[in-house]
């Protein structure tokens, strides 16, 4: 039976992404863009990667629904333990996104993902982007405990990476809670079914890439 600590490592570290993330697009936004789309980018990049530190070793800090729901489907992770990991997601993401309304009141999206372009360009972006984003996960979250002590700088520069070129384009959402929140709290919930679906794919996609890529044991000298 799942404790509460890692649901409440997860509601934790899911409220400090919503919170720095979004608070940084909204910050940014009523401050006539004092913290620049790099800023939101890397402000994205280091919060995942603090907090990975912060609660790695008490739930995994997935974070994410679609991280969640890819271990799982990856073998590496119960299924019993998904609705209340995803349950912590949610709660600590929303509450990021009613506390940021109460501050910022007149801001009218709270830092929602939206695309720029068409819906079909958004999808395979967002689709992609999880899928290398869950692929990085994959490969570093095993393995030597070197691998293991860098693996929360090599997940929060893959983010702040992809947020960086993608951002401008699709929101660079690559989590349903990061962007679930916002939609529901400011009440625009016209394109959400791309950020629910796409990053999803795209994690679930990685997954039997990771399995290719782990393989057999190579032999010494071949």
């Amino acid at each position: 039976m799942i404790g509460w600590r890692p649901i409440f490592a997860e509601f934790l570290g899911t409220f400090a992404i919503l919170f720095a993330g979004t608070g940084a697009v909204v910050v940014n936004a009523q401050t006539g863009g004092v913290i620049s789309h790099s800023g939101i980018a890397l402000t994205f990049g280091l919060v995942v990667l603090a907090m990975i530190y912060a609660l790695g070793e008490v739930s995994g800090a997935h974070l994410n629904p679609a991280v969640t729901l890819a271990f799982a489907a990856a073998g590496r992770f119960p299924f019993s333990r998904i609705l209340p990991y995803i349950g912590g997601q949610l709660a600590g993401a929303l509450s990021a996104s009613l506390v940021l309304r109460v501050l910022f009141p007149r801001s009218l999206t709270l830092g929602e993902t939206l695309p720029s372009g068409t819906l079909l360009q958004s999808f395979v972006f967002e689709t992609l982007l999880t899928f290398f984003l869950m692929l990085v996960i994959l490969r570093v979250s095993v393995g030597a405990k070197e691998k293991g002590i860098t693996a929360a700088i090599a997940i929060g520069s893959v983010v702040g990476l992809e947020a960086m070129f993608a951002g401008p384009v699709c929101g660079a959402s690559m989590n349903p809670a990061r962007s679930l929140a916002p939609a529901l709290v400011s009440g625009h919930l016209e394109h959400l079914w791309l950020y629910l679906v796409a990053p999803c794919l795209g994690a679930f996609l990685a997954v039997p890439a990771a399995h290719f890529l782990t393989g057999p044991p190579v032999s010494p000298g071949k």
